[in-house]
């Protein structure tokens, strides 16, 4: 299962360094801990799924021209009926907007049993994206020019912002072993300001009065989907300042809702 919200997202940042615009947007973001309450949002019997819960925990800190880090815990319970099985996916990421250079770790756990680890960092230049892994076995790979997670972040919000409806990119986040770019496609709605009170609009406190726009992305890995279907979609609702809330994600024969518990604003580090 691949991670959330550090792929949240399309055009415009694969070259190295970031623009007067894209840095403005970037120093809107605000840093944050979100926890979110994940359900089973509905399953196929294909799934063999009968139940699932968990919960995930996303906290972003940093500014535009020191970089980003991101940390981010996916725990879910999933039964079968038959089995159990926990899972725990954690991960802890660097990037550096004005470098354009990105740093990653993930480790996954299944039943408390370290499963799988990937390490290693890659970098914008004129031939795509350096990688350079180290764990789990030495590697560099040279791979097709893409943008890395919070320059998609910042993409996305500009193009929101410019009233642009559907876009395409090219995504690495370090997930499949760090071994992939990942095309997205992205549509985004006009920003709508809550209509009814809600728990989540109770969490987002001074947010709750503010629009959001829904936002729903698909991502493709063309060269295992023949079909041209998405491995997955997330939708969410998105706040200018880069916070969600209201998250579906799709994986074909179940999807997972994410409701925001808990929200917690930093101190941003300015420049």
């Amino acid at each position: 299962m691949r991670s959330l919200l550090i792929t949240l997202l399309p055009i415009g940042l694969a070259a190295a360094t970031i623009g007067t615009a894209h840095a403005g947007v970037a120093n809107s973001l605000v840093p944050h801990r979100a926890v979110y309450d994940l359900e089973l949002e509905n399953a196929s019997e294909r799934s063999g799924i009968e139940s699932m819960s968990g919960r995930m925990v996303y906290e972003f800190n940093g500014s535009s021209c020191d970089g980003y880090t991101v940390g981010f815990r996916f725990v879910t319970r999933l039964d079968t009926g038959e089995t159990v099985r926990l899972t725990d996916q954690q991960t802890t990421t660097y990037e550096n907007l004005e470098e354009g250079t990105f740093r990653f770790l993930t480790k996954s756990y299944v039943n408390q049993k370290l499963d799988l680890e990937v390490r290693g960092s890659a970098k914008t230049d004129d031939a795509g994206i350096s990688v350079d892994l180290t764990t789990p076995r030495p590697d560099k790979l040279v791979l097709e020019a893409a943008q890395f997670p919070t320059a998609q972040m910042v993409s996305l919000i500009e193009n929101a912002k410019n009233g642009e409806r559907f876009f395409q990119s090219q995504l690495f986040d370090g997930s499949d072993e760090g071994r992939k770019v990942m095309l997205t496609t992205s549509v985004v709605g006009a920003a709508k300001k809550p209509v009814d009170q809600n728990q989540e609009l109770e969490v987002a406190g001074s947010l709750a009065k503010e629009p959001t726009w829904p936002v729903t992305i698909a991502y493709f890995d063309d060269t295992e989907n023949d079909d041209g279907t998405p491995i997955y979609r997330i939708s969410f609702k998105l706040y200018e300042n880069g916070i969600t809330r209201d998250l579906i994600m799709d994986y074909g024969e179940f999807a997972l809702k994410g409701t925001l518990a808990s929200l917690e604003t930093f101190e941003g580090e300015g420049c």
